[in-house]
Parts: structure tokens; C-alpha cells; sequence
């Protein structure tokens, strides 16, 4: 078949927005071409909120047949966590089969150099930019996030993610040039002359290995690095998140069979209930970039046993803000509570423990006593979530029974500052949603320690009582080291102490926020500009996004002629 997209079409198309993101990388100043609000994409017609939503009510209980290779059956079975059955099947492969049908395509992708790579990429993110609203009911009812949430995270702010990575994956390509003459003197002899030939060359099939928290967010920077690179790439979404990324797959089929590239370059591998093929997958020989969220345990798995494969993995961590003494006492307070509240604090990067000095702190508004914060914070948690429906808007619903049972069991782990409670939401009665529950306890206390030195994910935060500032200037050292952190916070008015801290998370390699007070907060990370983990202590082994989260997804191969 003819292409319909020809590749002087797409740089045509694409080039100017590849170009300010180089642009944005550089300077890592705010851009985005991905608009943040829902009336940005038409109050008419196909890429409005209405469309979107009778978009994804079309998908409920049909089967999204990709035509891949190897198909040998359908599989399904995704519930919201909003409490509705989707019922959408998905192709389950025979991988035998699939996996040489993807490599077959990849000699033409990678013959097509990086430029055209980019521009194709930069067409399958365009396709699902304009679908955003359509992608933000998928990532909803599989995540659990409330619809504002997910039409950002899981719509431009997940794009941007995958537009970053592919601007990163051009820069690394390019760096080496096509060719190059190579003249070498030699005194009264002729010189040595060579023609040299370099080509980014892909290391094989990349294996994204999806969340169920943030589907696109997290699965697009691997996925495009990947495809950018030259690689095909198998996408086995979470067994309870699988729609968004089915229908990433989807249109980037489409995409690459209209540019004239073999869809199979891309592919979903989706699982029966209890197949847990990612072990199965993750040390096939063919698979040699794998992409991974989610557990510490699994992704310690994966970077011990894929040894055939560069793995990065976002896996977790124990993520801290120490609080000094504040210059903004009521920003600091609501800057925490909308952190520990947001996504019902089911995100890598919210904090869970608040090192607090045990004699109080020094504020604005005078000295406040460590009950004292621990007691406002926690009002205004309450404030914050004491209407419903706003509560409703920021918390999401719980996405599955283990963090429900988290969070039910943190109340036992020391004296309860902030209970949490049930919400109910009116337009899905089966939702599970809770506000976050505080917990106070002592860092002196070997038996409190082993609460808070464990990662507890969702909405559970420990308020910990420490002897003074640079008691929690170590801890938080020996935090960031034994367990990690993809985020740190602090708020200081001692020059001194932000230097201790500062100097701690550049030691351990941190990401480090000071002093929030406004409209940014601690669990928030832009793209172009912010990095997300550092993949310089245990709760990532790498960056989202940096050089080296895409330079070793492809080699360089030389060819040298006799000039």
C-alpha cells in the first residue's frame, strides 16, 4: 500500500514544533504545545468534551480488534474504579508469532533516520492530542483519577512526557554526524584517507510495562524514546488500566501504516486474569530495552534477571519534607495539605513523611509548637476536602483494594491527627473514595520507625517528631539513601539549614523543592523542564527525561571506506 503520509510531508508538518522543543530542553523554560484546559480542544465538533465522552461510551463492551500478528483469543475484563465494568476485549498474543513480526518492520524504521522517526512520533502524539478528551474518560475509569486530573496528567501533560522524550532521542542521534571524511597526514607519504559511514542502529524490541496509576503519564516517555530510536515496542499495559494504552497502540498503528512503516513496529501484549506475562516477557531474547512503573520488588526483579536488556525503572520511595520554620506559615499549610490530598496521594512523588522538630518551628505568625502544626495541617486537610464535590474533584477514588487497606491500617501505627473519611460520590455510588489520614509518630522510637521508613502508598502521611533541624537533616539523608525519594521538600527560613538540605539532596541525588507556598506543589513535575526522579538513589534508576534515559536505547555502527 502507498503511503499516505510522505515523509517530506510530516518534517513539513512537524518540524517547527520538534524545533521548540529542542528549544525547551535547552533552556528549560515553560512550553507546551498540548493546551491544558478542556475548551482549548473546540466547543464543537470532534474534539470537544461531548465527542470525547460518546467517544469513549462508543468503546463500553466492544472489542478493539488491533490486527496484530499472533492473535489467539480476546481478553478483558478491566472495572473502574468509579464502579462501572468497561467491558472492552483487547488481542491477546501468541508471542512466538508476534515477536519476529515486530522486528521484521524494524530495518525500514531504522534506515528512515531520526528526523523521520521524530516527525511520525510527533504525528501519533498529534492523533492523540486531538482525542484528548476521549483519552481522559480511558485514564479516568481505569486510574481512578478525577476527570479534570486525568484530562491533564493522562492528556497534554503525558504528551508533553512522550514530545520530550522524542526531542531527546534527536538530539542523542544527531550528535554523531552521517559522515565524515577522515584524512590523516602522513610526512612525504600519501595521507591515510577513509570514508566513515555512523547509523543509529536500535538494540531491538522495547517492552513498556504499564501502572495502573498513570497509564499514559508514565508510559509514554518509554514508549516514544523507544520508537524514536528505532525500536519497535510491545506495550503490556497494567491488567486493570489496559484501555488508554490500547488506544496509543492504536493510533500508532494507524500512524506508521499511513507513513508507509509496518505497524507491527508497535504492539499491545494484553494478559488473561493471573497470566502475569511480564516476567515472561521481560527475558525473552528479543526484548532489549524494557520500560518500568511500579513496585520496588518487581523492579528489582526486572534489573537483576532481564540481563539481555537495558531496564530503567521508576519503582518507589519513601519521598520526605522537612519542615524548619516557615515565612509563609498559611502557604505552607495549604501548598501541604492540596500535596497530600491530591489523587487521594496515589503518585510517586507524594510526600509521606513531615519532619517536624519535636520543640515546634519558627513562623510568620509566631512560634508554633509540633502538635500545633501537626493540628493545622491537618485543618487545613480539612477545609481543604470539607465540601464533597470539591473533595470529590481532587481525591479521585481509590484505585484498588490494597491502598484501601494501606490506609486502613495506618490509623494503628501511632496517635491519629487527621481520621480519614468516606466521601460519597453522587454520580458513581460504587467509587471508593477516602481523604488522607495523618498519623503522628516519634522518630526516637525504633517501633515508629519501621512505620515510616516503609513506603506506604496512598493517602497516608506521617507527621514525625524529631529532636531538632539537623537530626532531620540525617534523617532524611539516611532516608533518601536506604529507601530513596522521587521527591524532597523543605521549608526553611535558615540559610543554613537550606544549605544542609540542599547539599544532602545533592549528595543523594534528589529533586529538590524549597519553600512552596503557591501554585506549584511538590508532586507536580513539568516537562521540558523539571526532572522527574533522578535515577541517582534507589526509587529510579533513571530520569524522565535526560540524555541518558535515551542514549543507550540505540549504538552507533560505523562503516569505513577507502576514500
Amino acid at each position: 500500500m502507498a503511503a499516505e503520509l510522505t515523509a517530506h510531508e510530516l518534517i513539513a508538518k512537524h518540524r517547527p514544533t520538534l524545533d521548540q522543543a529542542l528549544e525547551a530542553i535547552r533552556t528549560r523554560a515553560y512550553w507546551s504545545p498540548h493546551p491544558e484546559h478542556p475548551k482549548a480542544y473546540g466547543e464543537h465538533g470532534s474534539l470537544d468534551m461531548a465527542a470525547g465522552k460518546a467517544a469513549f461510551d462508543a468503546l463500553l463492551g466492544t472489542r478493539l480488534d488491533l490486527g496484530q500478528p499472533g492473535t489467539d483469543g480476546f481478553v478483558g475484563g478491566e472495572v473502574s474504579p468509579y464502579g462501572i465494568e468497561l467491558g472492552v476485549e483487547y488481542p491477546h498474543a501468541d508471542v512466538d508469532v508476534l515477536l519476529p513480526a515486530m522486528k521484521a518492520g524494524q530495518k525500514a524504521w531504522r534506515d528512515a533516520g531520526a528526523e523521520t522517526r521524530a516527525v511520525v512520533c510527533l504525528e501519533i502524539l498529534k492523533r492523540i492530542s486531538d482525542r484528548t478528551h476521549e483519552f481522559a474518560h480511558a485514564v479516568m475509569h481505569t486510574s481512578g483519577q478525577a476527570f479534570m486530573m486525568a484530562f491533564q496528567a493522562g492528556g497534554p501533560h503525558a504528551q508533553d512526557r512522550g514530545l520530550e522524550a522524542v526531542a531527546y532521542a534527536y538530539v542523542e542521534q544527531v550528535r554523531t554526524p552521517d559522515t565524515a571524511e577522515w584524512i590523516k597526514p602522513q610526512g612525504k607519504r600519501d595521507p591515510l584517507a577513509l570514508t566513515k559511514q555512523f547509523t543509529p542502529v536500535p538494540r531491538g524490541i522495547g517492552l513498556v510495562i504499564g501502572c495502573n496509576t498513570f497509564p499514559t503519564w508514565n508510559g509514554y516517555p518509554g514508549l516514544f524514546a523507544s520508537l524514536a530510536t528505532g525500536n519497535a515496542v510491545l506495550v503490556k499495559p497494567h491488567p486493570r488500566a489496559v484501555l488508554p494504552l490500547a488506544l496509543t497502540v492504536q493510533v500508532a498503528r494507524d500512524v506508521l501504516a499511513e507513513a508507509g512503516f509496518d505497524p507491527n513496529l508497535v504492539a499491545l501484549a494484553a494478559e488473561r486474569p493471573g497470566e502475569c506475562i511480564a516476567k515472561t516477557l521481560a527475558t525473552r531474547p528479543e526484548i532489549r530495552v524494557i520500560d518500568y512503573t511500579g513496585s520496588t520488588q518487581f523492579g528489582d526483579w526486572l534489573e537483576a534477571n532481564a540481563r539481555q536488556a537495558q531496564v530503567y525503572t521508576e519503582k518507589a520511595g519513601v519521598n520526605t519534607v522537612l519542615v524548619e520554620s516557615a515565612g509563609d506559615y498559611k502557604g505552607m499549610l495549604s501548598n501541604l495539605a492540596f500535596s497530600l490530598s491530591l489523587y487521594s496521594g496515589q503518585m510517586c512523588t507524594t510526600p509521606q513523611n513531615l519532619l517536624i522538630p519535636r520543640d515546634g518551628i519558627r513562623t510568620d505568625e509566631g512560634p508554633k509548637t509540633f502538635d500545633e502544626v501537626v493540628s493545622d495541617l491537618a485543618r487545613s486537610v480539612e477545609g481543604l476536602l470539607g465540601d464533597d464535590a470539591r473533595a470529590n474533584a481532587l481525591l479521585g477514588a481509590i484505585v484498588n483494594p490494597d491502598v484501601k487497606a494501606r490506609l486502613e491500617a495506618a490509623a494503628g501505627l501511632g496517635e491519629v491527627a487527621l481520621a480519614s473519611r468516606e466521601v460519597a460520590n453522587p454520580e458513581f455510588p460504587g467509587a471508593v473514595v477516602r481523604t488522607p489520614v495523618i498519623v503522628k509518630l516519634d522518630g526516637a522510637k525504633p517501633d515508629d520507625e519501621a512505620a515510616y521508613m516503609s513506603e506506604c502508598f496512598g493517602p497516608v502521611s506521617f507527621a514525625v517528631a524529631v529532636d531538632s533541624a539537623s537530626d532531620a537533616v540525617e534523617l532524611l539523608r539516611r532516608t533518601i539513601r536506604e529507601k530513596g525519594a522521587m521527591t524532597v521538600g523543605a521549608y526553611t527560613t535558615d540559610e543554613e539549614v537550606e544549605q544542609a538540605v540542599q547539599e544532602v539532596c545533592l549528595e543523594e541525588a534528589a529533586q529538590l523543592s524549597l519553600n512552596l507556598v503557591g501554585g506549584v506543589y511538590v508532586n507536580q513535575t513539568a516537562a521540558f523542564s523539571d526532572f522527574h526522579g533522578s535515577g541517582g538513589n534507589p526509587a529510579a534508576n533513571s530520569a524522565l527525561c535526560d540524555g541518558a534515559f535515551v542514549a543507550n536505547r540505540f549504538r552507533v555502527v560505523e562503516v569505513r571506506r577507502e576514500a
